[in-house]
């Protein structure tokens, strides 16, 4: 009568070097693999979770070691070798799977602590297990208390409020400057990855508009497609930078790409509205004399390191509430658990209660002549408060929380003494 175990198997990009994460990545979607989890027998439920940065299954099972091999091959085989699987794969079993899930949701594991993006992939994802419904009663609760878990730890703590990331931190310097990113312009000079992750965090914020500036014109359409906004070459940099708000320059340029003299060209077309640059760039690619200008803020990269640094100390102490908050949510599940798994034995030992009472009264009543319907209904209920009674103690015994007798023997003992082995 032991319950299924609760198993997750997982990369993530922790342990594991992008060029593995890369081919064990499940690039056609969630249905066809999902699919071919439903082919493993010793699986119960199974739920699958595939970004850039991780993949993880969760399931239920019988035997965790005959499933865990199973989904290793049926998911992975052939893509990269034994020993780089082994290397890489972590592997999570109950209460261990159930925290590193809450964990994840709340945005604890991620490369970027406290970001919102893992939560809406974690919904997608369960959103496909429940449409091909792979997904039962336990994880089912489990991925809905992952969902609330990560809500008390957005609303219980400030761990998504610290910008913990360059391109983070330039786009919450701009927010406080003009206290709205609505229906502002933005442009983004370079195409690499940190003005990626700036284009990001910026839309996130309500930016109006996004123009992407690139030597090579082509990355700038193509980043620039990605975010609804438009692309320019590096020749029209001043140009368009006549109606822009907040500029974010991070190219792999050797020399300056915008002197002062530029800036200040075209700062009376602007009529002096304030004009926010931000250089990212190693070696920069802004003149620094451009600070010294009416209405314009240059910051430059140690700038920006000193926000997130102390931004960091801040989540960090964030992080230990949060992380508070998780282990609460995994006891509580886990009592939840435990209490599905006595609870087809409390069923058996009431049903077999009841059932003696009922025997023993079809051979009792006959012999009592000349009783009432009243009186036999008395007869009757006082059969089963004296079957409740007895049965209180055994009860109490199967719920406790006791740490000398684990729960599993307790199930056993019970079943054992009140013959619930028994077919009969």
């Amino acid at each position: 009568m032991a319950r299924d175990s609760i198993m997750l198997l997982g990369v993530n990009h922790k342990k594991t070097p992008l060029e593995i994460r890369e081919k064990l990545a499940l690039s056609s979607g969630y249905e066809e693999p999902l699919k071919h989890l439903c082919q493993i027998h010793s699986l119960k439920e199974h739920y699958l979770l595939s970004t850039c940065n991780r993949v993880e299954v969760l399931f239920t099972c019988e035997d965790p070691e005959q499933a865990k091999a199973e989904v290793l091959d049926m998911l992975f085989a052939g893509r990269v070798s034994q020993k780089q699987l082994e290397d890489c794969i972590y592997t999570h079993r109950d209460s261990e799977a159930v925290q590193h899930l809450f964990t994840v949701a709340a945005s604890l594991d991620s490369m970027i602590v406290g970001e919102t993006q893992i939560l809406g992939q974690l919904k997608e994802a369960y959103r496909h297990a429940s449409d091909l419904k792979t997904a039962g009663l336990i994880l089912n609760r489990l991925l809905h208390k992952a969902f609330s878990a990560a809500k008390r730890v957005r609303t219980e703590t400030r761990i998504g409020a610290s910008a913990v990331s360059i391109s983070y931190a330039a786009v919450e310097l701009g927010r406080k400057i003009f206290g709205d990113l609505q229906g502002k312009r933005a442009m983004l000079v370079g195409a690499g990855e940190m003005a990626e992750l700036a284009a990001e965090h910026l839309v996130g914020q309500g930016i109006a508009e996004v123009v992407v500036v690139n030597r090579t014109l082509e990355r700038a359409i193509n980043l620039a497609t990605r975010f609804k906004g438009q692309a320019a070459s590096l020749d029209e940099l001043v140009e368009q930078l006549a109606e822009t708000d907040i500029l974010i320059s991070s190219t792999g340029a050797t020399n300056l790409i915008l002197s002062k003299k530029d800036v200040a060209s075209i700062m009376p077309r602007r009529r002096h509205r304030p004009l926010f640059l931000i250089d990212i760039a190693v070696p920069r690619d802004l003149d620094p004399e451009i600070n010294t200008l009416d209405n314009v803020y240059l910051y430059d990269i140690d700038d920006l390191n000193n926000v997130v640094e102390m931004n960091r100390e801040q989540r960090d102490k964030e992080a230990v509430k949060a992380k508070r908050i998780v282990e609460e949510e995994t006891i509580k599940f886990m009592r939840w658990l435990e209490a599905m798994e006595v609870t087809p034995t409390i069923v058996e030992l009431q049903a077999a209660a009841e059932s003696i009472c009922r025997i023993e009264l079809e051979k009792t009543l006959p012999r009592l002549n000349g009783i009432s319907e009243r009186e036999r209904k008395a007869v009757e209920r006082m059969a089963s408060a004296i079957a409740g009674k007895l049965l209180h103690h055994p009860l109490q015994y199967l719920k406790a929380e006791q740490e000398c007798i684990k729960r599993q023997e307790r199930i056993s003992l019970v079943r054992s003494l009140f013959h619930l082995n028994e077919e009969n």
